[in-house]
């Protein structure tokens, strides 16, 4: 197994002598010992930077830039104890951004681990589904149309085969592949056509091949450090976020710097207004805002791929609040995706199917009467073709490995009997062609094709029907198949060629002059949570429409079960006739498409974003992938998506089911709530203590309410102990109910300014009235009006902080709902009695302890902030329904 092999140029023989293996596979023993032995198929991670980096990592901020000149001029000033508040506020916040970012580099590893692709494998023989990173040199793999190729491989067999090489080679299009040795020195690996390579893409086709080299050894593998650097996303929620924190540093040191000026004007020591804008900057810094944020997506990351939806980017955890349509397939989507043939027509007439599922347990019937399929030789002839077209297998442990499709054709046609003829090759199915053609031994005089696919397509290709010498007339088998699709079965259609003998391939010419066998309807029920889910993404004012590749009736059946409206069904024949223009038209109303191709989805997904949609797209095969990129929300299918759909997709669904999107829909408002409600109640308070400090220089208070150390105090404790409980609230119950939020909405909605100006006035008001009041008293000092401040200000952070559960919902029946919530503030108000009363920290802080009436004064006066944002809520409410009237 010498890495250096030229691999293309050796014959299929003798690479599997030089690997010691052979088109059986490897043993499971031999396979265990080359795994020991040369480890695992994987490359290795992209490097990680180190816990100091990221560390380091959290102090690259503007405002923190701020922050810490501020440390460091206060410490050669010999303001020791500003310094140290100054710089445990500096790092209270890093130490938040990095548990947050290392958690989220954890989760990312952990769904990468989730999301692991699969390969099928011979091992003795038997055809076996592993994961790819268990590959060795030596073993025998199969790939299909969809798949990536999961290590080097030498070909030795391939039908049709095309591989997508660009991320190796840069080849535009696909290449087609041989099994032939390449002569030739240094043959670049674009020209090596018997070679497939890890990490490229197979296109078209199916190919057999042994696996030369894994892991390191691959070509990816030696040029990964090229492909290492992953690029960093900026989304327009950062990008937001990123913009107000720059205004913010802009506004901050402009206001800092006009409070230096009039306070040098109306006489303020250097030392003392200096400290005073120190104090302006650090109280309106919302320092706490980007580790909040970090927290939020954190969370509905987490809540999200508890829920089976596993979000690969973070744009679409913001996207996701704001999809308009979700554009979904229908089959293991919508549907159960366990098909169960439940009716067959032939020439002999109808038959009905017993049995569900994919147990072999069943028989057939005849207008209600049990019957024996031996009797009809139209009906085991039709069981025979889709048995033997078929690349599905039952697993051994139950279950079908393979399409769902084939895997209820296979399981009928056991119920009858066990049908065995040996494969010479095969035409693999396409949905541009919308047929599969397999080629028989049949015996010694004649070799026999056998296809299937749709009825509209296979009836085309006939020219006789079994058992019937009369003249060719498919109207009655079009029927029949209507009939059926038209109680929501899916049809797949059966016919045959018997062929000369010596016959080593099957070409596309040769499907023609077909005879018709019959049609195995199959029946693939509705997912009984789907209905419900619909019915939410209704209310949610998000539209749902299917687009499948079944009969329109049969789509149009299952749209009813579900509870889509729509007003009838286009077809994909339909839709190539239609402009752009008609075509807008039609998708006002219409929300069912049928027998469509990978191009009508991704039109049909390019006009409803030019009408102004926000559009989610769900899909599982390589023919779904240009709608996933174009989508807004690519959402591919974990079970049964192919890795084409998965790297095209910004979230995978690990459980294939509908209901799982308007999970994640509502997860993603949930989020982005919860980003609103941490900037809602950090502006204002942080503008009102910015005010104070303004306030008290514009009026020329020697003793201000609020000393440096006071602000720093705030800040520190009221953000970790009062801003962090926030994102834990729970999920408000009417977000499924509200209309999808526009792309082009602000962060700042107007009602957040308005509150930010309404609270910051109504705080700064307050706390000097108070402070007034005190320092009036003769018997009151400095230190005790200043700790009256203190503690006025973060009592009216907390009882703002309870009024911030909801934007625009009054909280009275859910005050105690976030139990996180009433832990942070508990822990806040132990913390502002121990600066109070511990002499020590009097000392340090310039506190001094308060009498019992003092404490009832405050908590009378912070809670009118409750009650006037509350009532100010109930207004804006009442308002509201005037109008919507």
């Amino acid at each position: 197994m010498n890495g250096e092999v030229k691999w293309y140029h050796a014959s299929s023989e003798e690479t599997f002598s030089l690997l010691e293996s052979n088109k059986e596979g490897l043993s499971e023993d031999e396979a265990s010992f080359r795994l020991s032995t040369y480890g695992y198929n994987e490359v290795e991670a992209k490097k990680k930077h180190g816990p100091l980096y990221l560390f380091a990592k959290q102090f690259a901020s503007p405002l923190i830039y701020v922050l810490i000149a501020a440390a460091i001029v206060t410490f050669f000033l010999k303001e020791y104890a500003d310094t140290a508040v100054i710089g445990g506020v500096v790092l209270a916040n890093a130490i938040i951004g990095f548990v947050q970012e290392k958690k989220a580099e954890n989760a990312l590893e952990s769904l990468a681990r989730m999301m692991r692709p699969e390969a099928t494998v011979l091992r003795n023989g038997q055809r076996k589904v592993i994961p790819s990173r268990e590959l060795v040199a030596g073993d025998v793999v199969l790939f299909e149309a969809g798949a990536r190729v999961p290590a080097d491989v030498r070909l030795f067999q391939t039908k049709n085969l095309r591989i997508d090489e660009s991320a190796l080679t840069g080849e535009s299009t696909p290449v087609e592949k041989k099994t032939t040795a390449i002569s030739g020195e240094d043959v670049p690996l674009a020209d090596q056509k018997n070679m497939a390579f890890a990490a490229t893409l197979v296109t078209q086709g199916v190919g057999y091949g042994v696996v030369v080299a894994t892991g390191p050894r691959t070509e990816i593998g030696r040029i990964s450090e090229l492909i290492k650097e992953s690029e960093s996303i900026s989304t327009p929620l950062i990008r937001t976020i990123n913009h107000l924190g720059k205004l913010l540093f802009v506004v901050i040191l402009f206001a800092s710097l006009i409070t230096f000026i009039i306070g040098r004007l109306q006489g303020f020591e250097n030392l003392d207004i200096f400290l005073a804008s120190v104090s302006l900057a650090v109280a309106a810094i919302p320092e706490g805002l980007p580790a909040l944020i970090t927290i939020s997506l954190a969370i509905g990351v987490k809540s999200m791929a508890s829920k089976n939806a596993i979000i690969r980017n973070l744009p679409s955890v913001e996207t996701l609040g704001s999809a308009t349509v979700i554009c979904s397939d229908k089959t293991g989507t919508l549907t159960m995706n366990q098909m169960t043939v439940t009716t067959i027509y032939t020439s002999e007439g109808w038959f009905e199917v017993t049995g569900e599922g994919y147990s072999p347990k069943g028989g057939f019937a005849s207008e209600g009467v049990q019957i024996s399929p031996y009797d009809y030789g139209s009906l085991m002839e039709t069981l025979k073709a889709g048995s033997l077209c078929n690349d599905a297998y039952l697993r051994e442990e139950g279950g079908v490995a393979g399409d769902p499709t084939e895997g209820a054709l296979l399981v009928s046609a056991l119920k009858a009997s066990s049908f065995h003829l040996p494969r010479i090759d095969s035409l693999p199915f396409e949905s541009e062609k919308r047929f599969m053609a397999t080629l028989h031994e049949m015996d010694e005089k004649s070799n026999v094709i056998f296809v299937k696919g749709s009825p509209e397509t296979i009836i085309r290709m006939c020219s006789s029907k079994y058992g019937d010498d009369e003249v060719f007339d498919p109207t009655e088998i079009l029927e029949a198949a209507s009939n059926m699709a038209s109680k929501g079965l899916r049809v797949i259609a059966m016919a045959y060629r018997e062929m000369g003998t010596g016959r080593k391939e099957v070409k596309e010419e040769d499907i023609d002059d077909l005879v018709f066998l019959g049609l195995q309807g199959m029946r693939d029920p509705p997912r009984e949570e789907v209905r419900d889910a619909i019915k939410k993404c209704n209310t949610a004012g998000i539209r749902v429409i299917m687009i499948t590749g079944d009969h329109g009736l049969t789509a149009h059946s299952i749209a009813n079960q579900l509870g889509i409206s729509t007003d009838g069904v286009l077809t994909g024949s339909e839709l190539d006739s239609m402009s752009d223009e008609h075509l807008h038209e039609k998708l006002k109303n219409v929300s069912v498409f049928a027998r469509t191709s990978p191009e009508d989805k991704s039109r049909i997904v390019r006009l409803l974003q030019e009408q102004g949609e926000i559009v989610a797209v769900t899909g599982d095969g390589i023919n779904d992938a240009p709608a996933l990129k174009r989508a807004d929300i690519g959402i591919a299918m974990g079970k049964s998506g192919t890795e084409v759909a998965k790297e095209a997709s910004d979230m995978v669904l690990a459980d294939d089911n509908f209901a799982s999107i308007v999970n994640a829909v509502e997860e993603g408002r949930d989020v982005y709530d919860k980003i609103q409600k941490v900037i809602l109640w950090m502006l204002p308070t942080n503008a009102a203590e910015g005010l104070a400090v303004m306030a008290a220089v514009l009026l020329g208070i020697t003793n201000p309410p609020l000393l440096p150390l006071h602000i720093l105090w705030i800040n520190t404790v009221t953000a970790i102990g009062l801003g962090v409980p926030i994102v834990f609230e729970p999920k408000e119950s009417l977000l499924l109910r509200r209309h999808p939020r526009p792309p082009e909405e602000p962060l700042l909605l107007p009602v957040i300014k308005q509150r930010i100006l309404l609270v910051a006035l109504l705080m700064v008001t307050a706390t000097f009235l108070l402070f007034f009041f005190e320092i009036n008293d003769q018997k009151t000092t400095v230190a005790t009006a200043q700790t009256i401040a203190l503690n006025t200000i973060v009592f009216f952070e907390i009882f703002y902080l309870f009024s911030s559960k909801s934007i625009y919902e009054n909280i009275f029946g859910r005050l105690f709902s976030n139990m996180s919530m009433l832990a942070g503030v508990i822990v806040v108000i132990l913390l502002q009695l121990l600066i109070t009363y511990n002499p020590l920290i009097n000392d340090i802080l310039d506190t001094a302890p308060l009498r019992l009436i003092d404490w009832v004064i405050i908590v009378l006066t912070a809670s009118s902030v409750f009650f006037v944002i509350e009532t100010e809520k109930m207004l804006r409410k009442r308002q509201s329904s005037k109008i919507t009237r």
